[in-house]
């Protein structure tokens, strides 16, 4: 399967990438301003490489420009939250019911080698992390929608906002095991072609993170 995360062929798409993956990350803190002089320095290229890199991002929704403030990196609030996993909760449900029709069986035993990868890092109560890419449970089954507009407004659009609250405000204690849990039975409803009970499981899934994220930010 063909990873959605493009690569990066120019400097400037290095720099965006590069960027990106700092403020999803942390490393770059959440609602902080972004001065095109320090970051030009920080990553060795030119203030009009940082200029596209933050104008793209814009895209992604990760970062904000106000009147008077300049660019900013988005603040985790639990309004902006609530927002968001509305927005996931309805396009992923649609993506998983959409791979229970589109799927080939082939890549539905992908999956099921996935998670079964998984299971050893959750039985020892590991951080149930995943890396963007095609190690992601939730990137396979939206690809396996097969509709390209789909994928492009979650992949193109709020994918990374949604990661930047997943890792940093993230999964652990007993919500890991249930997250799994929660993912074993989306899988085998997309495997018995079951559309209905794979969008509703998806849906109710993504509420329940959406949830335990909420609690870190209360």
């Amino acid at each position: 399967m063909t990873s959605p995360v493009k690569q990066p062929v120019t400097a400037a798409d290095k720099t965006f990438y590069q960027l990106r993956l700092d403020i999803v990350e942390g490393e770059i803190t959440a609602g902080s301003k972004l001065s095109e002089t320090e970051l030009s320095t920080k990553y060795g290229v030119s203030r009009a490489v940082i200029r596209e890199a933050i104008n793209r991002l814009e895209s992604c929704h990760i970062v904000e420009r106000k009147a008077n403030v300049g660019a900013r990196v988005v603040a985790l609030t639990a309004d902006g939250l609530l927002a968001l996993y509305q927005v996931r909760e309805s396009l992923e449900g649609m993506a998983a019911r959409l791979a229970a029709k589109n799927m080939t069986d082939g890549e539905i035993n992908e999956l099921e080698a996935l998670l079964n990868s998984h299971f050893k890092d959750v039985k020892q109560g590991e951080s149930y992390y995943q890396e963007a890419g095609d190690v992601d449970f939730h990137y396979r089954i939206i690809l396996g929608s097969k509709n390209k507009h789909l994928i492009a407004m979650l992949f193109d659009g709020i994918y990374h906002l949604v990661r930047m609250y997943r890792v940093q405000l993230g999964m652990a204690g007993p919500r890991v095991t249930t997250a799994f849990d929660e993912h074993k039975h989306i899988v085998q409803a997309i495997a018995n072609r079951d559309e209905e009970l794979a969008e509703m499981l998806m849906r109710r899934h993504i509420m329940y993170s959406k949830n335990n994220i909420h609690s870190k930010l209360s």
